[in-house]
């Protein structure tokens, strides 16, 4: 709810083909986990495949055949838009009611608190539980969450919206790694799963595009307590779609054992994968960054470009960025090897953040944003459609909360170094140094991934 990072995995993000996995072995707990040992199927077949759906399919759209995926899609669109109504709303709201601007920061500390302090242990929770009954349960959370901000009405009851938003991304905690391990249960792990990635990109930037715009108008026009309601609704709404899709297997394996085991079968995962490793090294890092800069764009924005409403049309270039990448990444990720794609549209953007922060004008600003939304939707819908495939299903609940944790961690880390190093020296260049950092980890992500997803 509260301000978000110029990139940031909202929700529900539905997040497989494991290629090249020919073998198994044991890990500590004594199940089973893919070998990393660097054997790789040919690509060939797989690569005419995916252009075969595509052809039949229709690039992006072909995910929408599958009717549970429409629902989970409904989902996520209409959870995510009451979201984003109040991601303005909150911190007006919060800083109306008190004046003060570290109050209002601290909306956003609490959103991220609960993803470093829960984030992999709810990963075994998820693969302990069934996963569809998971999303339905944290909708409902959230939902009830959300309404509790009705009772704020003066500076007394602030810490009721800290406690709200505390819960509700508690809530989204663990709805994201139920969502990420269910979707390849429901769409398969072929063509269709990198169709319902970009799908879901898509949304993304539909929902960037108009909503945080729509809620600062209608905060104006029907006032917070509305918003609250329409946020509330939403998730009911989300999980009602969701009761929709019919139960399938994934998830519920019924482990009652310590959590620590199987949390620690998601670690060593990580360590023994040098795709699913390298993927998490990249895009913290990469997220790390765009903390870092998402932090000076407010101070550049004002300072620089112009004020607020340039700084909206900026955000509003991202997402149509956002909305031009989806596509782009459908085509490519079933094509163009991990490394080169990944590391590739990692180090493109930290080009783009370095002629934002070079621009002027917001005229100069807006191709650079653009630009920037499209390589960064390429870069986050490649990193969780290779996570898909190349991780047990059985485990993806875990392998994805460890991947989520790490990008929390970073997020809050470049939220803090970002201003720190703007101090110290300016604000440009911090934005510099933090573009140079995206590029060189781009391009070290491009050499150090495997050149096939299941290595």
């Amino acid at each position: 709810m509260p301000l978000r990072p110029l990139y940031s995995r909202v929700a529900t993000s539905a997040k497989s083909l494991r290629i090249g996995v020919a073998s198994t072995h044991r890990h500590p707990d004594g199940g089973e986990q893919p070998a990393d040992n660097g054997s790789t199927t040919t690509r060939g077949a797989e690569v005419s495949a995916g252009l075969q759906g595509e052809l039949k399919g229709g690039l992006v759209f072909e995910a929408f055949g599958v009717r549970d995926f429409r629902l989970l899609w409904f989902a996520r669109l209409v959870s995510q838009l009451g979201s984003w109504l109040l991601v303005v709303a909150v911190p007006v709201q919060v800083f109306v009611l008190s004046g003060s601007v570290t109050a209002t920061g601290l909306t956003v500390a609490a959103e991220f608190l609960p993803g470093v302090v829960l984030g992999p242990v709810v990963g075994v929770w998820v693969d302990r539980w069934d996963r569809r009954r998971v999303m339905v349960v944290a909708d409902l959370v959230r939902g009830v969450a959300v309404g509790l901000l009705l009772v704020v009405q003066g500076v007394g009851e602030l810490w009721l919206v800290y406690v709200v938003l505390v819960v509700e991304s508690s809530g989204t905690v663990l709805f994201r790694p139920a969502a990420q391990a269910h979707t390849p249960v429901v769409v398969g792990t072929g063509s269709r799963l990198s169709s319902a990635n970009a799908l879901n990109a898509a949304t993304d930037g539909v929902v960037r595009l108009v909503g945080a715009a729509a809620g600062g108008a209608l905060l104006g026009w029907v006032g917070f307590e509305a918003l609250v309601v329409l946020d509330a609704g939403s998730y009911v709404v989300s999980a009602v779609a969701i009761l929709s899709t019919a139960a399938r297997g994934g998830g519920g394996t019924g482990s009652t054992g310590r959590v620590w085991v199987d949390l620690r079968w998601g670690l060593e995962f990580l360590r023994s994968n040098k795709t699913a490793r390298g993927v998490l090294a990249v895009t913290s890092l990469f997220l790390g960054a765009n903390a870092c800069l998402s932090a000076l764009l407010i101070p550049f924005g004002v300072t620089v470009l112009g004020g607020g409403g340039q700084i909206g049309i900026v955000l509003s270039a991202l997402g149509v960025g956002f909305l031009v990448g989806a596509p782009v990444m459908r085509g490519l990720v079933d094509r163009v090897e991990p490394g080169p794609l990944l590391g590739g549209a990692v180090a493109a953007t930290g080009v783009g953040f370095i002629a934002l922060f070079s621009a002027s004008t917001v005229v100069a600003a807006v191709p650079a944003a653009v630009g920037i939304g499209v390589v960064g939707s390429v870069a986050l819908g490649t990193a969780q459609t290779v996570v898909q495939r190349v991780t047990p299903n059985e485990g993806l609940g875990r392998v994805s909360s460890v991947v989520f944790t790490g990008e929390a961690v970073a997020t809050v880390v470049g939220a803090v170094v970002g201003p720190a190093v703007a101090q110290a020296l300016s604000l440009t260049w911090a934005a510099y140094l933090a573009g140079a950092v995206t590029v060189l980890g781009g391009l070290a992500g491009w050499a150090a991934l495997p050149r096939a997803a299941g290595q």
